[in-house]
């Protein structure tokens, strides 16, 4: 809505939107949902390969230019906070290189060893992590064995002139919403499509590190969930990410908080561009 009136476009900054094949699951949206705004960091990569948030970085800095190139707004959206903190220059990435031998060592532990970790080590890095999300639970604790911990969220160093607009449904609308896309989600073929990327190659310990959504189907396609316990589970994961999202942008104090379709956006975004 507010490209169309504002002259955007839309980069998207979700962790796992940018892999072909993740439609369904993580609620990519369609051709017709775009109605002609074009959407950029959709399908960028294989599942099979690894995505950072420094190729997130290089790749939304580049769609910026594009954007702007043409004489229109760029609309970051998302999702996963930390990706668009660490464009807009709020977090200092790191430059610590792969230490293999970490590595393997820490993926013969589970999640929940590695979050406790996590914990006692960098207590901060923590606090906004999700805790099922082993890609990033081990390179947080790489990050902290070369630094002690991880960088601080500071001021914008890149010198974006950002306007933060924050959408906020009550609890229990949310709650709805949740529930409500799952089912369609799981009614439009999630876990058909689950299927077809395994078939297609990508290994069960592959699908379950991308987290939430295939971290649960990964599960169910292996017989260790019923097909009830697969939405159950999925409901209050999806709930309690939610929580650590919102939780994630509380920090944020740039951010303006609005109701969905509040039109006091349109004259506070207004206001900014004149």
């Amino acid at each position: 809505m507010l490209a169309r009136k504002f002259n955007g476009e839309v980069i998207c900054a979700d962790s796992r939107q940018v892999y072909r094949g993740l439609d369904i699951g993580t609620g990519k949206i369609t051709k017709p949902e775009m109605r002609g705004i074009p959407h950029h960091l959709l399908d960028v990569v294989s599942p099979k390969k690894t995505f950072t948030v420094h190729d997130f970085v290089v790749h939304a800095t580049y769609a910026i230019a594009e954007v702007k190139c043409k004489g229109k707004m760029p609309i970051i959206c998302g999702g996963t906070g930390f990706y668009i903190d660490a464009l807009l220059g709020r977090i200092t990435l790191p430059d610590v290189p792969t230490n293999k031998k970490l590595r393997e060592q820490l993926e013969r532990k589970t999640d929940a060893q590695l979050f406790a970790l996590i914990k006692k080590r960098d207590p901060r890095r923590a606090k906004t992590i999700e805790p099922h999300n082993k890609r990033r639970l081990i390179r947080a604790l790489e990050i902290a064995a070369a630094l002690g911990k991880s960088p601080p969220v500071g001021c914008n160093l890149t010198g974006y002139d950002a306007r933060w607009i924050g959408i906020a449904p009550p609890d229990d609308e949310l709650r709805r919403r949740i529930h409500a896309r799952l089912k369609q989600r799981l009614k439009g073929g999630m876990i058909a499509e689950a299927k077809k990327l395994h078939t297609q190659g990508l290994s069960y310990k592959r699908m379950a590190a991308l987290g939430l959504e295939y971290r649960s189907l990964a599960r169910f396609l292996q017989g260790d969930l019923s097909r009830i316990e697969l939405e159950q589970e999925l409901q209050s994961a999806i709930w309690r990410y939610s929580r650590k999202q919102i939780g994630y942008w509380k920090r944020n104090k740039d951010i303006r908080w609005f109701k969905a379709n509040d039109r006091k956006m349109h004259t506070i975004i207004t206001q900014w561009l004149t």
